[in-house]
């Protein structure tokens, strides 16, 4: 997947996503606008996927290794708040 466009920001994007739902959400536009709007939107999506994926990356914990190193921990991004947790009572 290409990175994002240097010059759009991801609240740029997002902004850019937010609108184009809004209006296909009202429904009342002609199909060939719609699919322009739907190909736009699908490439704002992109652009926001591409900034996070990005910000994930540097989302980073450092830990300071036994022999004084400095080493670098991904972000653990598995542990969402929409996913349920195990409890067993």
């Amino acid at each position: 997947m290409p990175g994002p466009k240097k010059g759009l920001k991801f609240e740029k994007a997002l902004e850019e996503l937010e609108r184009i739902v809004a209006r296909l959400e009202k429904g009342n536009l002609p199909l060939e606008e719609s699919l322009q709007l739907f190909e736009q939107g699908i490439k704002s999506a992109r652009e926001c996927r591409a900034y996070l994926e990005e910000a994930e990356k540097r989302v980073e914990v450092l830990l300071g290794a036994p022999a004084g190193e400095l080493r670098l921990e991904p972000f653990d991004s598995e542990e969402t708040e929409d996913e349920p947790e195990d409890h067993d009572d």
